[in-house]
């Protein structure tokens, strides 16, 4: 039997010694508490149930190759209800518990909720679907980061989409909320300015089931195009009976064309134009890896909604190894130092005079491909096309 000499003996316990501190210290390392607080009911409870799928994958992802910045991921969920009261009720459970790290709500009305009291929580919060101009305008805060297009982004986008859409009338139907009249009424403004006319504009109540009242105004409106901000199983109610009502007037989408809304919509949906938020046709490394390995798991695409959730989160991740750190200002505070993120949309950059994910914008067409109807995109805006920060966020 092979023995160690009393030399070797020393220098083996010595070595051993000088080990254990380190690996105490590894094994010591604050874990990264993420609280996703998203739909599990309500009128957003499709596109929560994507993002959910989305950051479970994410954090999965990340501690099988050994975690962020060597810490293991820990995840607590809470349903908001689809509701700014829930939103803020569960985003403060999960805080007070730990998980303050915060991720997932869709409705910019919940986010909203969740943004003014983070200070207080000890908390960050990622913004991945909220597209409201208030998070990065009046009501912006330094612990909370967006990493998805806000609608001045979008409306950036769509005032030079709009030169090449047909007609000179328009109505605009939207959500009756935060979201929904940002939208409808930024379309407004973009196509007045061209010299059109919206002598039609709409707001339904989130909920709503019967949308004949509005679809009889818009189908005697005799407009060229409408204008539709409308959301989770609202949009998938309104899509339905515009087909049973027979309406021919083309539709252009602000945030529609999701994977959910499809399905569920079917043929009618084929050939309607909208802007996209992700697609997993995305020409770039980090993009062409994550279809990958989330293909391999689910055997199919990542989703437009699941595609922004993930990004979302691994800009947290981002946060977390540049700052070297879990603290929530200690994230958010690396993040804001104009740094340059290798992300599934590419290179980008964060604005941290309002925390804004510089992104390209895309506009897209629902089309049959093998056999089965996705969004396509169609033309891509460059970064350039970004307003620049608005003078109202005051961090």
């Amino acid at each position: 039997m092979f023995k160690l000499k009393p030399l070797q003996r020393t220098l083996a316990a010595l070595t051993l010694a000088a080990a254990l501190p380190m690996a105490a210290q590894a094994q010591a390392k604050d874990p990264v508490k993420v609280g996703l607080v998203s739909s599990k009911s309500g009128v957003f409870a499709e596109q929560g149930g994507e993002v959910i799928n989305a950051i479970r994958f994410a954090i999965e992802e990340a501690n099988t190759k050994g975690g962020v910045d060597g810490r293991k991921v820990e995840l607590s969920e809470a349903d908001d209800e689809s509701t700014p009261d829930a939103g803020r009720r569960m985003a403060e459970k999960l805080s007070r518990d730990g998980y303050n790290l915060l991720i997932g709500a869709v409705p910019s009305s919940v986010s909203l909720a969740i943004m003014q009291n983070l200070d207080r929580w000890d908390a960050a919060y990622f913004v991945q679907a909220s597209k409201s101009d208030k998070i990065t305008t009046d009501s912006c805060k330094a612990r909370a980061i967006r990493t998805n297009h806000s609608d001045a982004m979008d409306i950036a986008m769509i005032k030079e989409w709009a030169k090449t859409i047909k007609g000179n009338t328009f109505a605009t139907l939207g959500a009756d909320y935060v979201w929904g009249r940002d939208s409808a009424e930024s379309f407004k403004k973009a196509v007045e300015a061209q010299g059109k006319k919206v002598p039609l504009s709409l707001y339904v109540p989130l909920g709503t089931k019967d949308f004949s009242p509005y679809l009889a105004q818009l189908k005697a409106a005799n407009v060229d195009a409408i204008w539709v901000a409308e959301v989770g199983r609202d949009a998938i109610a309104f899509m339905k009976q515009s087909a049973e009502f027979n309406l021919k007037t083309p539709l252009l989408t602000h945030a529609m064309l999701s994977n959910f809304m499809i399905n569920a919509v079917g043929k009618f949906y084929e050939g309607v134009p909208g802007n996209l938020g992700y697609s997993p046709d995305l020409d770039n490394p980090r993009n062409k890896d994550f279809v990958k390995s989330f293909k391999a798991k689910f055997n199919r695409l990542p989703t437009d909604v699941e595609g922004q959730a993930y990004n979302g989160i691994q800009v947290m991740f981002e946060g977390v190894k540049l700052a070297k750190s879990v603290k929530p200002a200690d994230v958010t505070n690396a993040l804001r130092q104009n740094v340059t993120l290798d992300t599934i949309y590419g290179k980008v950059a964060l604005r941290a005079s309002d925390n804004q994910l510089v992104l390209p914008n895309y506009v897209g067409r629902v089309k049959s491909v093998d056999g089965a109807l996705r969004q396509v995109v169609e033309q891509t805006f460059d970064t350039s096309l970004t307003p620049p920060a608005s003078p109202l966020c005051k961090m």
